[in-house]
């Protein structure tokens, strides 16, 4: 049961920062068409990006709890409330344009393990602005079931974003969403880091 509740966050955390991954990923299945190898190179960038994203996210946290004091780790959870309501801010003025950011990130780029491994790393500030609280206040034990959870959802991310690729209108179902879900979720999640670390006495 100890293990449950991480698990459970880390699969809606993972969900919510990386379904724009999915609408990128699908670009790259669009352009590696009929080429050999194509689900290898994507689903191996994609370890190789995710896994330094994760990697950077660990360190962060790491480095915050040893040289911050315990109080101050709360306050973390000003990060992902921030980037919460710049993210609906940002959808909110752009309600009304065509959102080409997935296309220009994948144009002119061909399907190989470190373009992809590139892109998804290039595209994972906000999820290193996430992860870092949510492990700066976690236990080991606890960051490391995230991490788990984590790299095992990016093969279901890949599989997704396969399906994704021959099927567009899913894919802009999945845009149109992604704005709404991904701020609703980082605001939720840095109120209940303040929440439960009692920042500003609350």
């Amino acid at each position: 049961m100890e293990l449950l509740t991480p698990i459970l966050q880390a699969i809606g955390l993972f969900v919510a920062t990386n379904i724009d991954d999915i609408i990128i990923l699908s670009l790259f299945y669009a352009r590696g068409a009929g080429q050999r190898g194509t689900t290898r190179k994507i689903l191996l960038g994609q370890y190789l990006g995710f896994g330094g994203i994760l990697l950077a996210a660990v360190v962060v946290s790491l480095g915050a709890r040893s040289f911050l004091p315990e109080d101050a780790l709360p306050y973390f959870g000003l990060i992902p409330l921030a980037l919460g309501l710049y993210a609906a801010w940002r959808a909110w003025r752009n309600r009304d344009d065509d959102d080409d950011d997935e296309e220009a990130k994948v144009a002119d780029k061909q399907v190989g393990v470190l373009t992809v491994a590139a892109v998804t790393f290039a595209n994972g500030g906000d999820n290193i602005g996430v992860y870092v609280p949510v492990f700066a206040t976690a236990s080991t034990t606890a960051i490391i079931a995230y991490c788990l959870v984590f790299l095992a959802l990016v093969s279901l991310l890949v599989l997704a974003a396969k399906y994704v690729a021959t099927r567009r209108p899913v894919a802009e179902v999945l845009e149109r969403w992604e704005h709404i879900l991904f701020p609703l979720v980082l605001i939720g999640l840095g109120i209940v880091i303040l929440l439960e670390g009692g920042a500003f006495g609350l």
